[in-house]
């Protein structure tokens, strides 16, 4: 079993409440909890307007190849949000006992 945790930041350009920032997130949050079935949340910086950090953690049965993969959708998924930029990205793969 392939546990696999990424902590990453964004930046928000255009957000300027912390209603607007609450929105973008939300949405990204949520679209990548339903494509991937991944635990996610925001972990940091919840009271500044244009900076996030989010926490992403996923098993799979497979091996690291598998885990790559689902790690590299998901980026490309945070990428291709056009309301936010992608400033850190830190994967990690962990093996676990099945």
């Amino acid at each position: 079993m392939i546990i696999g945790i990424s902590v990453f930041e964004l930046h928000l350009p255009a957000s300027r409440s912390l209603k607007d920032k609450r929105r973008v997130v939300k949405s990204l949050i949520e679209r990548v909890h339903q494509r991937f079935r991944v635990s996610i949340a925001e972990t940091d910086f919840n009271d500044l307007l244009q900076r996030a950090e989010i926490a992403i953690a996923a098993v799979v049965a497979g091996g690291e190849s598998e885990m790559e993969k689902l790690m590299d959708e998901v980026r490309d998924i945070v990428e291709s949000d056009p309301e936010v930029y992608l400033t850190r990205w830190d994967p990690q793969l962990l093996e676990g006992e099945s």
